[in-house]
């Protein structure tokens, strides 16, 4: 697949975080979707398809931990997660839910 070919969804609560990923995704061709909170996230998986999600864990409504596990009940889309979260207990949280890689900002 090429890059125009592929699905990104952005998944942030901060809009000036989703503002440059998609800027920087949609430059190298990714189709991007966003979401500002996990309720859209999860709607937006189903109704987009995303081919890999960028996932921040400080969400208003459901925790991003929280999202990564109701997402791997039903989908395997690969899921990184992008946070301010530091603490090392917070990564092993993250990856031990499904996420497969963890970036902390800023990136």
């Amino acid at each position: 697949m090429t890059p125009s070919n592929q699905r990104v969804l952005v998944v942030d609560d901060e809009a000036p975080i989703r503002r440059y990923l998609r800027a920087a995704l949609g430059s190298q061709e990714f189709a991007v979707y966003e979401a500002a909170t996990g309720l859209e996230a999860i709607n937006a998986v189903l109704s987009h398809r995303p081919d890999i999600i960028i996932l921040d864990l400080g969400l208003p409504d459901i925790d991003g931990i929280e999202i990564t596990r109701r997402l791997r009940e039903w989908s395997q889309t690969p899921i990184i997660v992008l946070s301010v979260r530091e603490a090392e207990q917070d990564k092993i949280a993250a990856l031990d839910a499904g996420a497969d890689d963890y970036l902390t900002k800023p990136f």
